[in-house]
């Protein structure tokens, strides 16, 4: 069984507080884009887990479609053993929720294959367990989240008049850096109001507040964003912790990559 597993990009992200149990309560809203890791699911003898693409460092072990597979095996012991082959084209790091959809995917991927009959709301349960952003990809719609940002509404954002250009400048930016830079608080106006409100608002009023502290140590990414703008972008943004960007466009807007001679690459989403 083979399943295209999208990334997200974030429409605003507002760090609220410090939680007791050591997360951070958030709120954001998740939207799905089109560039997609492959993931395939087959029977095997023994378990096994293979990648091609965009090079995966560390232990296979700690990989989350790895992690899945082990999450549903130790409530269900008659899921027989599988291979799962990863093919990586989101790149890592880079605030796009790659690794959490793969994750996720995989777990659609074992209820299907082995007819476990998992609801909606207890597969989102078991992607809550994976990371805060895994339950994002069992909607795959776009989303609102709160909490720490595992608890999701589905939202209506029509962006069918425009284009999404998405680049990643192939800066890692480690997430737990990130949170340690920023001073969480509620914000005067939520993210859900301002989505509701007109594109041309977003501009002035739909922050990511990791961007302040990640642009302060990579001021090359606040020069891609502003770029982005310049080419007529109606709202840019850093999507997550980054290093990732996106800019959307009207529809038919002729987009070039920001700096000519580098790896960064845009996408037409």
């Amino acid at each position: 069984m083979i399943q295209f597993s999208p990334c997200k990009i974030n429409l605003g992200l507002s760090i609220l507080e410090k939680r007791t149990d050591g997360f951070h309560a958030l709120e954001t809203v998740f939207y799905p884009v089109a560039l997609q890791d492959i993931v395939e699911v087959v029977p095997e003898k023994l378990f096994t887990f293979t990648h091609t693409g965009i090079s995966i460092p560390g232990d296979a072990a700690n990989n989350l479609c790895v992690k899945a597979y082990h999450l549903l095996k130790a409530d269900y012991p008659h899921i027989a053993a599988v291979k799962i082959h990863l093919h990586k084209n989101i790149p890592m790091g880079a605030g796009l929720g790659g690794g959490s959809g793969d994750g996720s995917t995989v777990l659609l991927l074992l209820n299907d294959l082995f007819n476990l009959n998992l609801s909606k709301t207890q597969l989102i349960n078991y992607a809550a367990k994976l990371g805060s952003d895994c339950p994002f990809f069992i909607f795959d719609e776009a989303c609102h989240a709160t909490g720490r940002g595992e608890i999701l509404d589905p939202i209506s954002i029509d962006l069918s008049n425009y284009t999404i250009a998405l680049i990643h400048p192939g800066i890692h930016i480690a997430t737990a850096w990130a949170f340690q830079q920023l001073s969480p608080c509620v914000k005067e106006k939520s993210i859900l109001t301002i989505i509701k409100q007109p594109i041309e608002t977003w501009k002035a009023e739909l922050i990511n507040d990791f961007e302040a502290p990640v642009f302060k140590a990579h001021p090359e990414l606040e020069t891609l964003k502003n770029n982005l703008y310049e080419q007529g972008a109606i709202y840019a943004s850093m999507s997550g912790s980054g290093s990732s960007l996106f800019g959307i466009f009207p529809k038919g807007t002729k987009i070039e990559s920001p700096r000519a001679g580098t790896s960064i690459r845009v996408d037409h989403i």
